[in-house]
């Protein structure tokens, strides 16, 4: 196990800079996800990490070296690809022994690191089995216990699971979690998924155009959000946004003239973005009037998409509703999950 440091770390090609100058600094055994859309940096700075691009600037150490210029073979990590990558030719053991074996491994040893990853893996009744009698799920595993036998001190993920299905991704996530807290390697997951960034991580590092726009606990992130960007990005469904002014701290002035007040007084004037989360709305005979357009029973909860003035907002109820579409509602929210955003910088604003 290993701590990981990435410090000021740039990535460019040519004149074109993708990553810059991002610091984390990654604890004994953390498990920290990556996340953000596509074309962040968040896939090429897991690669910088296993050496599998060069680093344009900045340092990068595994376990206080600094490892710049040291081959991805002797980094003492492991990767797993979004792609199994798995040799069709081999069988479940020969494939996950195949690294130890390149190493000239003793054979005993391999087999013994084989059979306790497949253990722990759910794979002993599969070892001899090709990769194409798998499911996708089991090829997945068959990938991470290929890692596991390596015995690294950093795992490294590429977006592991984005090609399962739904319901596997689920299963899958859950038994990730569960190795990790066994074996508690430091480990760095890269996904595009923030529900699998959310649930697995310890720390959650959001990622917007090559630079950190914040990192911390999965509900801190949540439940205050620095910027309107990871606002949007944390949460599903996604937190709904209010854009108008504020010529006094308790009321939001729509732009069609709308006056909304608000649960608690913003500092200062001028152009803001609320925010609210569809499960903070509540339901009352007082608050903002909003003409409910579409009602969405699940069973064990309800969503609402309704239209405040020229706003579409998405209100999510616990249990079930009496509530028709045509109809009007008034919706409040508690002071504290009120999000307020300047709508120059995107940043947060802070209560008066």
């Amino acid at each position: 196990m290993s701590t990981v440091a990435i410090r000021e770390v740039r990535k460019a090609y040519g004149p074109l800079e993708v990553i810059h100058g991002v610091s984390i600094d990654i604890s004994d055994g953390e498990f920290v996800a990556l996340v953000g859309p596509s074309g962040c940096g968040k896939s090429t700075l897991l690669r910088m990490i296993a050496g599998l691009e060069e680093i344009t600037g900045g340092d990068i150490a595994i376990g206080g070296r600094v490892v710049n210029e040291v081959a991805p073979k002797d980094r003492d990590i492991a990767m797993v690809f979004q792609n199994y990558a798995l040799y069709p030719h081999m069988n479940v053991h020969q494939n996950m022994g195949f690294a130890l074996r390149q190493r000239g491994t003793p054979r005993a040893e391999i087999d013994k690191r084989v059979r306790e990853a497949g253990r722990i893996l759910g794979l002993e009744q599969l070892l001899e089995r090709k990769p194409r009698a798998l499911s996708g799920g089991q090829r997945q595993r068959v990938a991470m216990g290929r890692a596991i036998v390596r015995d690294p001190n950093v795992f490294l993920f590429d977006e592991p699971l984005s090609n399962l299905d739904a319901k596997l991704r689920v299963q899958m996530r859950s038994e990730l979690k569960e190795l990790h807290q066994r074996l508690g390697v430091t480990t760095v997951y890269v996904t595009h998924d923030q529900i699998e960034a959310m649930t697995l991580a310890d720390r959650v590092v959001v990622m917007n155009g090559g630079v950190v726009e914040q990192m911390g606990p999965p509900l801190d992130l949540y439940d205050r959000p620095r910027s309107l960007f990871v606002a949007a990005f944390i949460g599903s469904p996604p937190m709904n946004f209010l854009e108008g002014r504020i010529d006094r701290g308790d009321t939001l002035v729509l732009d069609d003239g709308s006056l909304l007040p608000l649960p608690r007084p913003v500092a200062g004037k001028g152009r803001v973005t609320v925010g609210v989360r569809p499960e903070h709305f509540l339901v009352g005979e007082a608050g903002w009037p909003a003409v409910v357009s579409v009602v969405e029973p699940t069973g064990s909860e309800t969503q609402i998409t309704a239209r405040i003035s020229d706003h579409v907002i998405r209100v999510l109820l616990r249990g079930r509703t009496t509530v028709k579409p045509g109809q009007t509602i008034h919706l409040t929210a508690a002071p504290s999950d009120l999000h307020v955003f300047d709508s120059h910088t995107g940043k947060r604003r802070d209560a008066a």
